[in-house]
């Protein structure tokens, strides 16, 4: 067994030195993936819905490539939405990145995101990486 070994993309630094944990974390092959927010580089919330559940896939996907992989090595998702009416919206832009990607998801509905208004999607993933 393997050492864990912490994930940082590059401009998220910030989650493990200032907030106190690991956007991913490596173990024996799986990535864990930690709740993915739509903020971009500037650490701003994206305020556009549709913006931010694009920039949540965009986080998730700086954090596979800094593990050595892409939405093809997802086995697991769960999402996290503060309105169930924007599945369809989500499932839309999960599409362009997951294309032909099937996952087990799991879509849990959620009073408030991140203790702030304003966050309409999170998404938490597992990925096998060879």
């Amino acid at each position: 067994m393997t050492k864990p070994v912490i994930v940082v993309p590059k401009g998220m630094e910030f989650i493990r030195d200032e907030i106190g944990y690991a956007p991913a974390v490596l173990a024996n092959g799986t990535l864990y993936i930690a709740g993915q927010i739509g903020r971009d580089d500037s650490r701003q919330l994206v305020t556009d819905k549709e913006a931010q559940f694009v920039q949540v896939f965009e986080n998730m996907k700086r954090v596979l490539a800094k593990a050595g992989g892409d939405f093809d090595n997802l086995v697991e998702m769960t999402s996290y939405h503060t309105d169930m009416r924007d599945l369809p919206l989500f499932m839309q832009v999960r599409d362009r990145y997951m294309k032909g990607v099937l996952v087990a998801w799991t879509a849990i509905g959620a009073a408030q995101l991140c203790g702030a208004p304003g966050y309409f999607l999170e998404v938490k993933a597992v990925a096998r990486i060879d």
